[in-house]
């Protein structure tokens, strides 16, 4: 009897988790637009992944909730967008969304009144979604009081704020250049002021962006010499990375040279690491060995963990000896930073690939005392030393 009431307990528990379990209606856009026009209520569009797992995490956590739902529909006419079928491609292109999840707030004119993105608790999103039905908090109000007095920066700050909570930083970029273009350069040159180059520009050959690397130790005094450089970072690495993804060579070559132009050891390094992950996505080996050969000991020679991305790819992509023996050095410098198991099986695979066996042996038994001290799996170790006739 006692076994039976659990059992139903248990029936009883999975059907009200399946009743609270969210599943998105697949509404058309056209109707909705048609029923927010009806009922003189704004849009409120989720795009999703079906592969995302913070889309998944808030269906889960925050869609689940009924007074998450009643809100939503009392207050907005509600659509769930997935963004690899077609009304969802449509509005993601439309919106130029490239964060998952995105939430959309339109009116009934299809303008975009309020953005968000990125995962968030219910709490949070709660207040967010009754911040959107506030007209003064809403893009096009802020935007236009902004547009009145460009140089205003609270105006400004209040806009921009809105903006980025739900935008990509490039489309923060035309606003704060009205503001910026208001500043002299010896403005430019304060807490307030880096705020808004930190959050808007991304245009490296601009005059704000241009004056900050002529001007570091000014703005390290506001900031941080540690903000400038993220900044500095930040900037080419949104310049470059989409054409990485994209394995856009042609337009690459060309903003690479921009990238260049800032002259400095950290960006130079960045846009190492670029060269090769572009290199190796299209499988251009002469190109790789002919950066890594040219560059390595410049700009990476400290860093253990891609001395050793390097080695590997040798390992699998290079054959000549002389090149080859080039990657022996720097993962062996790589092990005198950090002695580590990968290294040295690294270096005794490097050393066996050239036909070093004694080398070979010797680095493949130091990995093998490392797994053992570690008590690590050592299969690899151990078909590599069966390989070389150590048993």
């Amino acid at each position: 009897m006692r076994f039976i009431y659990l059992f139903l307990l248990l029936i009883s528990i999975q059907t009200i988790k399946s009743q609270n379990q969210f599943i998105p209606e697949d509404v058309p856009y056209k109707r909705a637009l048609e029923n927010a026009k009806k009922e003189n209520k704004p849009i409120f569009i989720m795009l999703y992944a079906d592969w995302c797992p913070h889309c998944n995490q808030m269906k889960k956590e925050v869609f689940s909730d009924s007074a998450v739902m009643d809100f939503l529909k009392k207050n907005y006419i509600c659509l769930w967008k997935n963004i690899e079928k077609e009304e969802g491609i449509s509005l993601k292109n439309k919106f130029n969304t490239k964060s998952l999840p995105t939430f959309l707030f339109l009116d009934t004119n299809e303008t975009l009144i309020y953005a968000l993105k990125g995962e968030m608790k219910t709490a949070e999103f709660m207040t967010e979604v009754s911040y959107a039905l506030n007209p003064r908090m809403q893009l096009p109000y802020l935007e236009k009081e902004f547009m009145a007095d460009t140089g205003n920066s609270n105006k400004f700050f209040a806009y921009l704020n809105v903006l980025k909570k739900g935008r990509e930083r490039t489309d923060l970029s035309p606003a704060t250049h009205f503001y910026l273009v208001t500043q002299s350069d010896a403005q430019l040159v304060s807490e307030i002021n880096w705020r808004a180059i930190a959050n808007g520009v991304t245009d490296i050959d601009s005059r704000e962006f241009q004056y900050v690397l002529k001007h570091q130790k000014e703005f390290a005094a506001v900031a941080s010499q540690n903000r400038i450089d993220r900044k500095i970072q930040s900037i080419v690495t949104e310049l470059l990375r989409p054409l990485v993804d994209n394995l856009d060579t042609i337009n690459y070559y060309k903003q690479r040279e921009i990238a260049k132009s800032i002259r400095l050891q950290k960006t130079d390094s960045l846009i190492f690491k670029f060269d090769l992950t572009l290199a190796e996505r299209t499988e251009n080996w002469q190109f790789y060995k002919k950066t890594t050969l040219e560059n390595t000991e410049n700009l990476v020679w400290n860093d253990v963990s891609f001395l050793k991305e390097i080695g590997q790819t040798y390992f699998k992509h290079i054959a000549d000896i002389e090149s080859l023996k080039k990657a022996i050095f720097w993962v062996s410098h790589s092990v005198k930073l950090n002695d580590s198991y990968d290294g040295n099986l690294l270096l005794a695979r490097l050393y066996n690939k050239i036909k070093e066996k004694k080398m070979a042996i010797k680095y493949a038994k130091d990995a093998k005392i490392i797994a053992n001290e570690m008590n690590w799996n050592s299969k690899e170790v151990d078909v590599l030393l069966t390989e070389l006739g150590i048993k």
